[in-house]
C-alpha cells in the first residue's frame, strides 16, 4: 500500500503521473487542486475564501488547505494509501502533515520531486493555456505562481530529504518515460514496486 506525495512546481507533470501512479498502486489519487477548484464551483465557504487566493496565483492560506486535505483523508475512516498531489506546500502544512500522519499511523512513504527546467514549463503552460484556456494558466499569473514555489515550497525538498523519504525524478521525456524513472526511483528507495501485481512482473523487470 503506497503513500506518496508528488511535490513539483506547477507544469511539472504532478496531474498526468499521480493519476498513473495511485492507478497501478490501487490507491486514491486526491488533488488538492481540483479540489479547490470544485469549492469555488460548488460556491462553498472554504471555495470563496480560496478563491481570491487562486486567482492572483499565490497560496491558499495553510489553515483551510490543512482542514480541507485531512478530510479527505480522514473521513469516514483515514485511507489506507493514497497519492497526494498539492499538499503539503509549505513547511507548516507538512509538518502539520507529518503530525497527522503520526497520530493517524499514515506517514508518507515516499516524496516524488519532478524537476523540470524552468523553459519547459512556461513552455508547458503556454500550450495548456492555448488549448484549456484556464486563468489560472495565464502566463503572468503562473510566472507568480512559479516565484510562489520556489519561496514556499521548494524549502521542503530539504525537509523530506533529510527525513530520508525524497525520490528525486527527471521530469522531461515521455509519459512512459518518466514513469519509469519514477518506480525505478521507488524501487531505490525499498518500496515494492509491483502494485497490484496482476502478471507478477513488475514495471522495473519489465523494462530489463
Amino acid at each position: 500500500m503506497l503513500r506518496a506525495l508528488f511535490l513539483a512546481a506547477p507544469g511539472a507533470g504532478k496531474g498526468t503521473q499521480g493519476p498513473e501512479l495511485a492507478d497501478f498502486y490501487g490507491v486514491p489519487y486526491v488533488a488538492t487542486g481540483d479540489m479547490l477548484r470544485e469549492h469555488v464551483a460548488n460556491d462553498t465557504a472554504l471555495g470563496r475564501a480560496a478563491k481570491e487566493h487562486m486567482d492572483s496565483g499565490g497560496l491558499v492560506p495553510d489553515s483551510l488547505v490543512v482542514e480541507m486535505v485531512s478530510n479527505r483523508l480522514a473521513r469516514p475512516t483515514p485511507l489506507a494509501g493514497f497519492v497526494l498531489d498539492g499538499f503539503p506546500r509549505t513547511l507548516n502544512q507538512a509538518l502539520a502533515a507529518y503530525e497527522w500522519g503520526k497520530d493517524h499511523d499514515r506517514t508518507f512513504d515516499a516524496v516524488i520531486s519532478l524537476d523540470v527546467p524552468r523553459e519547459e514549463l512556461i513552455r508547458r503552460i503556454q500550450e495548456r493555456q492555448r488549448l484549456s484556456g484556464r486563468e489560472d494558466d495565464d502566463l503572468n499569473t503562473f510566472r507568480h505562481r512559479l516565484e510562489v514555489y520556489d519561496r514556499d515550497t521548494q524549502p521542503l525538498i530539504d525537509f523530506y530529504r533529510e527525513r530520508g523519504i525524497l525520490v528525486e525524478i527527471g521530469g522531461t521525456g515521455s509519459v512512459a518515460e518518466i514513469q519509469q524513472r519514477i518506480h525505478e526511483g521507488l524501487h531505490e528507495v525499498g518500496l515494492d514496486v509491483e502494485g497490484r501485481g496482476d502478471t507478477g512482473t513488475s514495471v522495473v523487470d519489465a523494462a530489463r
